[in-house]
C-alpha cells in the first residue's frame, strides 16, 4: 500500500457517516483496523469494509468472545446509525466506559440485543396495526427477555424529493403512481419498515412500485440518489434533507427514536451512567439547536417489561 492509498480519519468518517472522534475511538478499541505513518493514524479501505461487514452481522463477532461485552463490566456496545448515538458514545467514554458502536438498522439492533451481542439497541420501528413505535417490535423480537425502552428523541420522517417536488408527491399512496421511481432502504431499517407498514395498510403490492427493490444503506445515500436524479423519491428523516443539496423534504410522520436495554442490565453501572447523561440536559441542549430533533422528552422511560 502506498501513502496515496491510505485513508485519513476524515475519509473513514465520511464512508461510515460518523464523526471523526468516533473513528478514533473505533481505532483505539481495535474494532477498526489502523496503522501509523509517523504520528498520523491511517486506515485501509479493506479494514473499513471488514468493519462494515462485521457490524452488519450484529456488531461484536464470535472471535471477540474472550473479551466480549458481557465479560467486561465497563464495556458497552450501542447499536444504531444516527449521529446522536455517536455523541452519546463520546459522553460515555468521557464518563470512563469503553463505548463501542455497531452501525446497523433498527431490526438488526434488536436482534443483536436479543442474542446478547450488544447492551444498547436503538430503534424507530412503527407498528401499523397499533400506531405505536418500538414497543410492539421489542415484544416480538425479544421473546422472554424483559426490556426497558427509553426515549431518545422525536424526528420527522417523510419524502426526499427534488427541488420543487416536480412529481407532486405528498402521501404514501403516491409511491405507487405510474412514472414514480423510488430508492429504498435495506430490510430492517426503520424507514424501510415504515414504508412497508404503510403499503400493507393501503393494500399496495410493493412489486407495483418502481425502484422498491433498489436498496441503499443510509439516509444520506437515499437522499443523494434523489438529488442525482437516480430516483424521484426516498423516505428518510428531516435532518438529512438539510445536509444534501438539491432536495426538499415532505414531512409525513413524527417518529419516536428510542433506546432499548435488557431489564437485567438496567441497574448496571454503564446503563445508569447512560441514563445520567440523558437526564443531565447536556445532549438535550446540544441537539436542540441542530434542527431535525425534538429532545424535550429525552431520558423518559417509555416501557418496562
Amino acid at each position: 500500500m502506498t501513502n496515496e492509498d491510505a485513508l485519513k480519519a476524515e475519509d473513514v468518517a465520511e464512508i461510515l457517516h460518523i464523526g471523526r472522534n468516533a473513528v478514533y475511538e473505533l481505532a483505539k478499541s481495535g474494532e477498526l483496523g489502523s496503522y501509523r505513518i509517523g504520528r498520523r493514524l491511517r486506515f485501509t479501505y479493506a479494514d473499513v469494509q471488514t468493519y462494515i461487514k462485521r457490524t452488519k452481522n450484529g456488531g461484536v463477532s464470535e472471535s471477540d468472545a474472550p473479551t466480549s461485552l458481557m465479560g467486561r463490566r465497563k464495556r458497552v456496545v450501542i447499536c444504531g446509525q444516527d449521529i446522536i448515538l455517536d455523541v452519546l458514545s463520546n459522553y460515555m467514554t468521557q464518563a470512563g466506559f469503553e463505548c463501542l458502536r455497531s452501525y446497523v438498522g433498527s431490526y438488526d439492533a434488536l436482534t443483536a440485543l436479543y442474542k446478547g451481542e450488544v447492551q444498547v439497541a436503538s430503534a424507530h420501528l412503527w407498528d401499523g396495526d397499533t400506531g405505536i413505535y418500538n414497543v410492539p417490535f421489542v415484544k416480538r423480537l425479544l421473546p422472554g427477555v424483559p426490556a426497558v425502552v427509553i426515549h431518545l428523541t422525536d424526528r420527522e420522517q417523510g419524502f426526499y424529493v427534488r427541488k420543487g417536488n416536480p412529481k407532486g408527491l405528498h402521501d404514501w399512496a403516491d409511491l405507487a403512481r405510474p412514472g414514480v421511481v423510488m430508492v429504498n432502504r435495506e430490510k430492517g431499517a426503520g424507514s424501510r419498515v415504515l414504508v412497508d407498514e404503510h403499503l400493507r395498510l393501503l393494500g399496495v403490492d410493493p412489486a407495483q412500485i418502481a425502484g422498491y427493490s433498489d436498496e441503499v444503506q443510509s439516509h444520506i445515500a437515499v437522499a443523494s440518489a434523489v438529488a442525482r436524479g437516480r430516483a424521484d423519491v426516498a423516505v428518510g428523516s428531516e435532518k438529512v434533507a438539510r445536509q444534501v443539496d438539491g432536495i426538499e423534504f415532505v414531512p409525513l410522520q413524527r417518529e419516536h427514536y428510542d433506546l432499548i436495554v435488557r431489564r437485567a442490565d438496567f441497574e448496571s453501572r454503564p446503563i445508569q451512567a447512560m441514563m445520567a447523561i440523558l437526564e443531565s440536559g447536556l445532549m438535550r441542549d446540544e441537539f436542540a439547536g441542530l434542527g431535525g430533533y425534538d429532545t424535550s422528552d429525552m431520558g423518559r422511560i417509555v416501557s418496562i417489561d
